[in-house]
């Protein structure tokens, strides 16, 4: 490992969360989310690692492009949908199923020189983001029905709450899409990472739902071992943490009792002690926000980070006695250090400092030493 930062995955974490995820919905098939570079993972890495997945979900035409060119040829789901006939027609090309979520996007249906499309229908059951009104939703699903262009229309709708367990505008979700469901020929999806961990699994079967095809669950942030709720870390559920994101010492100095530290001196030494220089910063995804405090694991114990990150430097202090030594791993979250709580700490979601990471070098497989 060199000693900028570095985002080490484990594929056997991968595999043992999918293996979870299938455990608590033995009915479903999975449709695994790999968008945002799987989820700063490494979109080809994971990939390789899911390849017992189902289905892969994306955001973006050029993710399913980078798939199918890797050699990929699970189903991918286009979970934006095509926004003109160019993108349709290469969506198609590329064999993407195609999530249609909006009145601009029907006309080009009806257009489409391609047939045998799959075609999810995203149904609004309360997100108010994207999807279609319930009330218009029968009729819909009667019209695409007979598109010639469609080979098999299927259901999803977007658990906007899930994450807040004592929220009530979930059980109102479901039991909206419930209704839309019941009698429904094809397959329908439901459930993301906080649904499949924190609803009762009777919900994740087909007789609960009422249609006649398959149910997929839609799993992101749990299949890399983090909670998908605001309390507890991804070992709470059995999740393994499958990114270490570690750096090295560049530098262990000694300072004096009451010297400033970084920009601004915004931290202030309050005895003698030993200062150390890891190579990350804001630049590799290692939050600016994060304040003096933060714990960073170095051989074996946490130190604080000490002052404002910069770009590719932070400092932590080690401490009066310190033996650490120049070239020794800075792990910054990952495996006993849950990003989870590092997140808490920058005042943000594990979901943005994960994404946020920059790879200034490729994604590797392996420890970091720790």
């Amino acid at each position: 490992m060199s000693a900028g930062a570095r985002a080490l995955i484990s594929p056997d974490a991968l595999q043992h969360n999918l293996a979870l995820v299938r455990r608590k919905a033995p009915e479903c098939r999975v449709m695994a989310a790999v968008k945002g570079n799987a989820y700063g993972h490494g979109l080809i890495t994971v990939a390789r690692a899911l390849n017992a997945a189902d289905s892969f979900a994306v955001a973006r035409l050029g993710e399913a492009k980078t798939l199918r060119n890797a050699g990929v040829d699970k189903p991918l789901v286009l979970l934006s949908g095509p926004s003109n006939a160019e993108e349709l027609h290469e969506a198609a090309q590329l064999a993407c199923e195609l999530v249609i979520h909006s009145h601009a996007q029907l006309p080009l249906l009806e257009s489409a020189s391609a047939r045998d499309l799959v075609v999810w229908l995203k149904i609004d059951t309360g997100m108010h983001r994207l999807g279609f009104d319930l009330l218009e939703s029968p009729s819909l699903i009667a019209h695409l029905q007979d598109n010639t262009t469609i080979r098999e229309l299927r259901l999803m709708t977007h658990l906007a709450s899930a994450d807040v367990p004592t929220s009530s505008q979930t059980a109102d979700q479901i039991a909206s899409f419930r209704d839309l469901c019941k009698g429904f020929s094809g397959a329908v999806s439901v459930a993301n990472s906080a649904a499949l961990f924190g609803l009762d699994s009777a919900k994740q079967t087909q007789s609960f739902w009422g249609h006649h095809g398959e149910t997929w669950v839609r799993p992101g942030i749990a299949l890399y071992g983090i909670s998908p709720f605001a309390t507890g870390n991804g070992a709470d559920l059995g999740l393994q943490p499958v990114m270490q994101f570690a750096a090295r010492l560049i530098d262990v100095k000694p300072i004096k009792s009451g010297d400033r530290v970084g920009y601004s001196g915004s931290w202030t030494a309050q005895h003698d002690t030993n200062l150390g220089i890891i190579a990350a910063g804001y630049g590799d995804g290692y939050s600016r926000y994060l304040p003096s405090g933060t714990p960073v694991l170095i051989n074996g114990r946490r130190v604080p980070l000490a002052g404002i990150v910069s770009m590719d430097l932070a400092a932590v202090d080690l401490g009066p006695d310190a033996s650490d030594r120049v070239g020794d791993v800075a792990l910054l979250w990952g495996g006993s250090l849950p990003v989870e709580e590092i997140a808490r700490s920058a005042g943000t979601i594990p979901y943005q400092l994960v994404t946020g990471v920059m790879h200034r070098e490729s994604p590797q497989i392996g420890d970091p030493g720790q």
